[in-house]
């Protein structure tokens, strides 16, 4: 049979949950200290940490044209260009100063909405406020960066003193491989007592969870002599789901039925009382519930949950001598991410067990989102001693997974293979 391409939409599945992390930057903080002129000088004489003003290729063009007229100056003793090496002097101080009234009063935060899907944009948004009541901001730019976030867990602390210069390289070419990296513009002005956002496109290459940043803030207001970089410390962490895969069927696949089946928490003919409802024409008196009725003084018949006869359990193992290679225990989690997605739309699944872990129901969306978080941040694990007919009550319809080849992944249930990747 052919592949099929399976896309996973995040509002068929969930409602988005905001992430947003607190107000920062100049305008930010809740407690303002009072204004004073030696602050205000030594905040520009010794600026705070991450901050700095840097001249740009025309300040330099300025500031080695200042020293040629001050030389000159104070040679020919003329006026008119000590006039002019004050005029130049001042705009470099006027630039430094503008800057400053730029960036003061203005605050930022970092907007998500988790989760995010490795492979799929995403949108990472900035909200802005300027807290100035006359004085509007111009010309601003953000630096953004996402890197993911390893497990702290086998890690030590290592000396690199004897290491080589190519293995230090290599170390950092490795650590800035999945880091993403990204700059957005202000369009336009900000005006006083105003609000803007900012939105960076981001495509998150792995799943696992991920660190979005605000580097910095930069701007060249007024004249483009001098760059002033603001550090933050901004920064919001999130998970990211695992891609989903095109897999192909190999069998039927069919779950067989189960004799006693559990229930399930939609209306049906089961034995377990689900809701109460009113009566409605067609509805058989035996389900009439009197006493509530006389109570509520309107019919209410008796709603029963749904027997489950048919369903799937998946059963995830994850030994490392199973699954040496990383690029197929990629493919592995991605395949049952997309089954397990594929048989919840399907009304298919009752639950997921990891290794020797209790299983876990999967009846409701908020159980599916458990599982993704789950599976974004799973690793190979240690041999793990189960059998398959203790994972589940129902001891059919189990499915399993194993390697196939040297790089594809196939499915079972109950030993007749159903899927391939």
């Amino acid at each position: 049979m052919p592949s099929l391409e399976l896309s996973v939409e995040r509002s068929a599945l969930s409602v988005p949950r905001e992430s947003a992390a607190e107000w920062s930057g100049p305008g930010g903080s809740a407690r303002r200290r009072p204004f004073t002129w030696s602050a205000l000088l030594w905040s520009m004489v010794y600026p705070q940490r991450g901050h700095r003003i840097l001249p740009t290729i025309p300040g330099v063009v300025l500031i080695g044209l200042s020293f040629g007229i001050g030389t000159a100056a104070y040679n020919s003793s003329s006026n008119i260009l000590f006039i002019t090496l004050s005029l130049l002097l001042t705009c470099l101080i006027l630039s430094g100063v503008l800057s400053w009234f730029n960036l003061r009063g203005v605050r930022w935060r970092l907007q998500l909405a988790p989760p995010l899907r490795a492979g799929h944009d995403t949108v990472v948004a900035l909200e802005l406020r300027n807290g100035k009541r006359f004085l509007p901001t111009y010309g601003l730019w953000f630096e953004f960066s996402a890197r993911p976030v390893a497990a702290a867990t086998g890690q030590r602390a290592e000396s690199t003193f004897n290491a080589k210069g190519i293995d230090v390289r290599a170390a950092l070419a490795q650590a800035e491989a999945g880091e993403s990296h990204g700059r957005a513009a202000l369009a336009g002005r900000l005006d006083p007592g105003g609000e803007s956002r900012v939105e960076w496109m981001l495509k998150p290459e792995r799943r696992g969870r991920l660190r979005v940043e605000l580097a910095s803030v930069g701007s060249l207001f007024p004249f483009g002599f001098l760059r002033k970089d603001m550090g933050t410390e901004l920064v919001a962490d999130t998970i990211v789901w695992p891609a989903p895969v095109a897999y192909r069927r190999e069998a039927t696949g069919a779950a067989r039925r189960v004799t006693g089946g559990e229930r399930v928490a939609r209306a049906g003919t089961g034995g377990d009382l689900l809701a109460l409802r009113r009566y409605s024409a067609g509805d058989s008196h035996r389900l009439i519930h009197w006493k509530a009725s006389a109570r509520m003084r309107t019919l209410l018949v008796r709603q029963f949950s749904a027997e489950s006869a048919e369903g799937f359990s998946i059963w995830l193992r994850t030994e490392e001598g199973v699954w040496s290679r990383p690029e197929q225990f990629e493919l592995l989690v991605g395949l049952v991410t997309t089954l397990a997605e594929d048989l919840f739309r399907g009304g298919q699944l009752r639950d997921v067990a990891v290794d020797a872990e209790p299983p876990m129901r999967v009846h409701r969306v908020h159980d599916l989102e458990l599982l993704l978080d789950k599976l974004a941040v799973l690793r190979p694990a240690a041999q793990a001693e189960r059998r398959a007919g203790e994972v589940t009550v129902a001891q059919q319809n189990v499915m399993t997974f194993a390697p196939e080849g040297m790089r594809g992944v196939a499915a079972y249930v109950d030993g007749q293979k159903v899927a391939t990747v």
